[in-house]
């Protein structure tokens, strides 16, 4: 993602910054950063970044995040617009065939979406269970191959257009689409009343090709982000991975627990999750890939309230990560949901606890 830097870094600190870096293991996408501010008065030697970059595609071909639209002036483009929380198998379905249409016309592709989810701008009390970070999303929507993703802030002014309006004065006249692509069952517009036989109309009107897209069939599978969601909340998490195209993932920042797990011969990693609206996946123990430091561990991750240390009802996320020593209190962690291995369970003895966490610790080496 050219415009946003190889590190994505700017929107982390809010300032420009000079960054350098590099990937030290391929398979993970994963390395370090040393970032130094403009005014040298800050330095961060090794900062974890997780990077997802095609290591087929040069940087010429990167995908072009556009949030100046005069960037687009003299340009015509093959769009598709959505959400797309998670970037799913239904999303990557649609934007292929996006693709496959703007080779046709010989013309860019291109995504709009948007930064925050609309209805958390319409309702101040809605708060959002979202698959993807908008930073995450970002990242899974370069893995598509699309040449630009256009971000549109959605709003209040935004939602009362009409689909007729937002066709004219957003999607021809600011955007500069030629084509557009509707996902199967989309609407847009206040109210969403119009459907697509009007879209082609209005489209017809100002100079664009509304096409409607192919039904996405994944045998009877449901593919949709909420379903993901429902998946996730019940520990599904390899069925989850599946639609998704990816593992599931969590970024966060270790805190200090209840330093319990050390005194059974697991000690464990507390994570605060970063993105307070992802969705976490239900109670339970999973076997997980960790990224900590620069490197990947296999991990045992635990949800749930601890029943057998009668902690009260709060819920923690904790990891034990295998084959791993340091202290790494305050650092970045990131943990990737591979399989559910068990529920939670009160046990009457400490020693009954470590005797499971022994065999838990051996499923999640056997399964990763």
């Amino acid at each position: 993602m050219r415009e946003i830097g190889a590190f994505n870094i700017d929107t982390l600190f809010g300032e420009t910054r000079q960054d350098y870096g590099h990937v030290s293991n391929k398979e993970t996408n994963f390395g370090t950063a040393t970032l130094v501010s403009l005014d040298k008065n800050m330095i961060i030697k090794n900062y974890p970044v997780h990077l997802s970059f095609d290591w087929n595609r040069n940087e010429e071909s990167a995908m072009i995040v556009v949030r100046d639209f005069d960037r687009l002036k003299g340009k015509e483009l093959v769009a598709t617009i959505g959400f797309f929380d998670g970037v799913h198998l239904g999303h990557r379905f649609l934007i292929d065939e996006m693709k496959e249409i703007a080779k046709a016309r010989n013309l860019p592709s291109a995504v709009i979406t948007f930064p925050e989810h609309p209805r958390a701008v319409l309702h101040a009390d809605y708060q959002p269970k979202l698959l993807n970070s908008f930073e995450e999303k970002l990242q899974q929507l370069e893995t598509t191959g699309v040449d630009y993703c256009i971000v549109l802030d959605f709003t209040i002014e935004l939602s009362r257009l009409s689909a007729k309006e937002f066709i004219t004065s957003i999607l021809a006249k600011s955007l500069h689409v030629k084509t557009l692509l509707i996902g199967y069952d989309h609407r847009f517009g206040h109210d969403r009343t119009d459907g697509f036989e009007q879209y082609v109309v209005y489209g017809t009107e100002c100079g664009i090709e509304v096409l409607k897209a192919s039904p996405y069939d994944e045998g009877n599978t449901a593919v949709s982000s909420s379903e993901i969601r429902k998946l996730l909340q019940a520990g599904n998490v390899a069925e989850a991975a599946y639609l998704l195209t990816y593992p599931y993932q969590l970024l966060g920042h270790i805190v200090s627990g209840y330093k319990v797990g050390r005194t059974l011969g697991f000690p464990t990693a507390n994570i605060r999750v970063d993105e307070p609206f992802k969705v976490i996946p239900g109670i339970g123990v999973y076997a997980v890939w960790v990224e900590v430091e620069g490197e990947r561990y296999k991990g045992m991750l635990y949800i749930g309230d601890r029943p057998t240390l009668n902690n009260g009802k709060d819920i923690s996320m904790e990891v034990n990560i295998l084959d791993f020593s340091g202290d790494i209190y305050n650092d970045s962690i990131r943990v990737s949901f591979v399989q559910y291995v068990r529920g939670d369970i009160k046990f009457d003895s400490l020693e009954e606890l470590k005797a499971q966490l022994e065999k838990d610790r051996c499923t999640v080496n056997n399964l990763l």
